[in-house]
């Protein structure tokens, strides 16, 4: 019987930014995630997908310490570490990815797991183009590439179709986004290429979609008319990331973040671009809060991509009745269900069912939180 040689590697600042209103993790954005008090958020998604695995008939081929093998020897899997490919030093970098993943191939691993967001699929493709399947454990600010789960338990469940030889390995999308335009609230992607991807309809997601028309800007400023007048006196609207959810600020007449988190009462702008530690100082302020967002096209996100500023600790205390879901028609069209990935496992389960997604002025649709 074969034994597959699985090489594991995790960038362990991946989605440090995300709870504390930052747009990644590159460069000086990192030092900022610190002193805003931004704990590591990968190494916890990695041993969660680790111990999702039930699976025998594999070794693992891990990165030095933080990059992945601290987490397997915290794992139940511990006794198939094999080997502890390549060096790194205190600070890892991108370049310490690219070169323990190109190490990883010449050491003959079947597949590569690794751990991060959409900066860790371009250094993996950078260093091993297709040359063997890949699944990418989503733990990044923005994964808007195709390369990855939808969780870390829908990647654990792809590793083991594919040590059972059930997989199907597809060409997926990663995608490029430019960073420092990023920061300053714009939204410019463009494909970086494809790499091998062990995929399954519903565990693997789809890559970010743009709608852009005029029917759809129409579409969206009704959408923010009826949300507008129907809002509640005296009741705070937090909304998220999206430019469906920003025509409701437009509407307001208010400055507002393209990609982050506005928090609203009676008109007035209380926070711009907030992160966790706002949200949470809101929520003990005022008790009952609505939260409004809209789904990632393509993928049917509604928490965990891109808004991570919507922590588990944060969701805990939202009713499910307060969040309000709006999404133009085109974009609902396109997707079959609606999805949560907030890092809490049992957050996820509460916040899962069916919701009233506002589609158009007073015309609403049922979509179910899978």
């Amino acid at each position: 019987m074969k034994v597959f040689r699985i090489g594991f590697l995790v960038n362990p600042i991946a989605g440090m930014g995300g709870r504390v209103g930052l747009k990644g993790t590159d460069g000086t954005a990192y030092k900022l995630a610190l002193e805003r008090g931004a704990q590591p958020e990968s190494p916890l998604r990695a041993l969660q997908f680790l111990n999702e695995v039930t699976a025998e008939g594999f070794q693992i081929l891990a990165a030095p310490g933080v990059m992945g093998a601290d987490i397997v020897l915290k794992s139940r899997h511990m006794s198939k570490l094999a080997e502890i490919v390549g060096e790194i030093g205190t600070v890892t970098t991108a370049e310490d990815t690219r070169r323990i993943a190109r190490l990883m191939l010449e050491k003959g691993v079947d597949l590569l797991v690794f751990v991060g967001g959409d900066g860790t699929a371009r250094d993996v493709l950078d260093a091993i183009d297709q040359a063997i399947p890949v699944i990418g454990v989503p733990s990044g600010v923005k994964m808007y590439s195709s390369v990855f789960a939808v969780n870390p338990r829908a990647a654990a469940a792809l590793l083991e179709a594919f040590l059972r030889g059930e997989a199907a390995i597809v060409e997926r999308e990663v995608l490029d986004i430019d960073e420092e335009a990023f920061r300053r609230d714009e939204l410019v992607i463009r494909l970086y290429g494809y790499l091998k991807t062990v995929f399954h309809q519903e565990m693997t997601q789809g890559g970010k979609t743009l709608f852009l028309s005029m029917d759809d800007e129409e579409n969206k400023e009704a959408i923010a008319r009826y949300v507008v007048e129907n809002m509640s006196r005296d009741t705070v609207y937090i909304l998220g990331p999206g430019s469906t959810v920003k025509a409701i600020a437009r509407a307001l007449g208010l400055e507002y973040t393209m990609l982050g988190v506005d928090v609203v009462l009676n008109g007035r702008l209380l926070y711009k671009d907030a992160w966790e530690a706002h949200l949470l100082k809101v929520l003990q302020d005022y008790g009952r809060v609505k939260v409004v967002v809209t789904p990632i096209g393509g993928q049917g996100f509604i928490f965990g991509r891109g808004n991570q500023q919507f922590s588990p600790r944060f969701l805990s205390g939202i009713d499910k009745k307060d969040i309000i879901i709006v999404s133009t028609v085109s974009k609902i069209r396109s997707l079959d269900h609606l999805r949560v990935d907030t890092g809490d496992p049992a957050v996820d389960q509460r916040l899962r069912g069916y919701y009233r997604v506002i589609v158009d002025y007073n015309r609403v649709v049922v979509m179910k939180v899978v």
